[in-house]
């Protein structure tokens, strides 16, 4: 949860389905965070630049950039290198190498469906490295 007396913690969700981004979305904002979205990861990557959020959680499956690709972007920048990042992703059975580097990323790994305790869990557990 966000400490009281510091700063809204912000979180950007990068995902290409709208209806997971707005629902993600809602359920943060009531739990007090200060949440940006984005549909698709050259969005979710301006986004992060212009607005530094304090922690991404990112779909790892969308067209044209995936999750990896946008982490892989993400992590080149100094001021965006250790910004915590959650993968969310429905693919159950994925490839080692891709697991692999998304732990080499800094990233955790995460399944669909998240429910609201699991949404506001990771949420913390993220903002636990920045607040």
């Amino acid at each position: 949860m966000p400490l009281s007396g510091k700063e809204t913690a912000s979180i950007l969700i990068v995902d290409d389905d709208e209806a997971v981004t707005q629902t993600f979305a809602r359920m943060l904002e009531l739990e007090g965070y200060a949440v940006r979205t984005a549909m698709n990861a050259e969005n979710g990557l301006r986004e992060a630049a212009e607005h530094h959020p304090d922690a991404i959680i990112l779909d790892l499956r969308m067209p044209l950039m995936d999750g990896l690709g946008f982490l892989r972007r993400l992590r080149a920048f100094d001021e965006q290198r250790n910004v915590p990042v959650a993968i969310v992703t429905g693919d159950y059975f994925m490839d080692d190498r891709v697991s692999n580097e998304l732990k080499q990323l800094g990233a955790e790994l995460k399944f669909k469906p998240l429910w609201l305790e699991d949404l506001v869990g990771l949420a913390r557990t993220l903002l636990r490295v920045t607040h």
